[in-house]
């Protein structure tokens, strides 16, 4: 074992990291291709609902599906939420295994040159319909109403190849009868479920869901999670753009998490000095009496407060789950 400062100290190739947390970075610019209302490192309060979604996603299967406990979601600072899985049987896994899991999570697949990201068969696997579930609760006013997905033929033509081209024609006209996206999407449904009513096997349900986990479903970078090599941006980190904090998310809380009020550094230096000058003053007016609790703990006087909260809680969690697992196995050593 040897200290991560002393890697030029020990044999060429001899320095391995034993063990770390299971990670996924999720990025808003992987969503480029199917979002309309910014692009590149912008992001807004509308595309914002694709982390949303992305997070009810991933954190319902790796607690149901994988079993596993503590998760720590994280505000990037600028774009994206990066996930922490901590257990310890985790931390302890192999690449290998670090990628099956990843590929499970894994949906849309293709570079920008493929235009159909989202194949299903008949045989749906229950992880996808659950997501599925998710989506459904936020398509309607993230896609149609937010992203306005058919708002006019050029939009429209890119929805179309993800479906069976024998109905392209039928769509056109009716989606130029219709008079925004929601009556598009009810008039594609209709089209859709009209030809499934004559058995054709192309037609099955998982034509609307190709569409909406095309536009919806999240894009995990699979190299953040698979080696034990990878950087992550740690928690309450500042990033260097935009100024903002690196926090946790609670996941209680998560459908009112606004990126936009995240503190800043800025934000929490001025908050600091302004503790520190309220103290001050209070000082002056009670010098006689001692003052054992002055500086303790200000960051709670700050708007930094409940993330830090939310973060201590978590580690409480972890806390105790390795006690456990400690008196366990001292029990079982004990029984032996």
């Amino acid at each position: 074992m040897a200290e991560p400062i002393q890697h030029n100290t020990v044999k060429l190739g001899a320095f391995q990291a034993q063990e770390k947390e299971l990670v996924f970075d999720i990025d808003m610019t992987d969503y480029d291709d199917v979002r309309r209302c910014c692009s590149s490192a912008d992001i807004c309060s509308k595309c914002w609902t694709l982390m949303t979604m992305a997070i009810h996603i991933i954190d319902r299967a790796l607690k149901e599906d994988f079993g596993f406990k503590h998760r720590l979601w994280v505000y990037s600072g600028r774009r994206g939420v990066h996930c922490w899985v901590c257990d310890e049987t985790v931390r302890k896994l192999s690449s290998a295994v670090r990628s099956g899991i990843v590929e499970y999570l894994s949906l849309v697949k293709g570079g920008e040159e493929m235009r159909k990201k989202v194949h299903l068969s008949t045989k749906v696997h229950p992880f996808i319909r659950k997501s599925i579930n998710i989506v459904e609760k936020y398509f309607e006013e993230y896609a149609l109403v937010g992203q306005d997905i058919f708002e006019n033929k050029e939009t429209w033509d890119k929805i179309l190849t993800l479906v069976p081209e024998s109905i392209h024609a039928e769509l056109q006209q009716g989606f130029q009868k219709c008079h925004n996206s929601v009556q598009r999407w009810e008039h594609l449904k209709r089209t859709v479920s009209t030809n499934r009513a004559v058995k054709n096997e192309k037609f099955g349900p998982w034509v609307e869901w190709e569409i909406m986990l095309h536009y919806c479903f999240p894009r995990l970078d699979i190299n953040v999670s698979k080696g034990i090599n990878h950087l992550l941006k740690s928690p309450f980190s500042v990033h260097p753009k935009t100024g903002r904090i690196s926090v946790p998310i609670n996941l209680q809380k998560v459908d009112q998490f606004d990126p936009f009020i995240v503190p800043t550094i800025s934000q929490i230096c001025h908050e600091l000095d302004m503790v520190s000058t309220n103290e001050d003053d209070g000082d002056k007016e009670n010098e006689a009496e001692p003052d054992t609790k002055r500086h303790t703990r200000d960051y709670k006087k700050t708007s930094l407060a409940p993330y830090v909260k939310s973060f201590e809680q978590f580690l409480e969690e972890l806390d105790k789950s390795r006690k456990g697992e400690l008196l366990r196995k001292s029990d079982a050593q004990r029984d032996f």
